[in-house]
């Protein structure tokens, strides 16, 4: 079920408010609003009064509800970020929905994204004083540059609550703070090109994002 909370201000006649942002669930929100104090801080308030939760990924339910907003006729913008999970492949524009845009992450989850040791070792703080995160974490990544290997490591399972890396280390893991610790160089290609992707949605200029 659509979260309409979440929705509040789509519409509105504020910043960006003809902007609709379709996302998985409010996790991924929480990432994503994460690295956009980082990489985009002037977008963060319109990306969060903007976002809807889908519930699982469901594009189909993103189409529905950007047609039940009006759609490009009613001069609305849409864009819904997708996992990519078992290999499903990327979702292209609808000829129903019009003005409704997809971004498909190329690893398996917007979790993978977060696969950055010396960011969750910072998020750990001093007591990762013996570099014992990064040496579990890498136990588990696929070696430097093994983009085909990302797309099918499930990152979610990899830093859930009961994960394996949690249960290593014997504490829970924020995926948010992990975003939030990661510095903008450390950040994948697919995280710049989806906030370039909200840049020319909210008509924002190159100048303003932070690299």
């Amino acid at each position: 079920m659509l979260q309409a909370d979440s929705a509040r201000g789509a519409g509105s006649s504020s910043a960006g408010g003809d902007f609709v942002l379709y996302l998985e669930g409010p996790q991924d929100m929480g990432i994503l609003l994460a690295w956009c104090r980082r990489l985009l801080p002037q977008a963060a308030a319109p990306l969060s009064r903007a976002s809807v939760i889908l519930g699982g990924r469901q594009p189909a339910r993103a189409i529905e509800h950007f047609k039940g907003l009006g759609g490009a006729e009613a001069g609305k913008r849409g864009l819904c970020v997708l996992d990519r999970d078992d290999g499903a492949a990327a979702v292209g524009p609808s000829p129903e929905a019009p003005g409704l845009e997809f971004f498909t992450w190329t690893r398996r989850h917007i979790e993978s994204y977060l696969l950055v040791p010396e960011a969750v070792a910072r998020v750990v703080g001093k007591a990762d004083a013996g570099g014992r995160v990064g040496r579990e974490l890498r136990r588990h990544l696929p070696a430097n540059g093994d983009e085909k290997a990302y797309q099918v490591l499930d990152a979610k399972k990899l830093l859930a609550r009961d994960g394996p890396l949690a249960r290593r280390l014997g504490r829970q893991i924020p995926l948010a703070r992990v975003a939030r610790a990661t510095r903008p160089p450390e950040l994948h290609a697919d995280v710049h090109s989806f906030f370039d992707a909200v840049r020319r949605e909210l008509g924002l200029v190159e100048a303003e994002v932070v690299r």
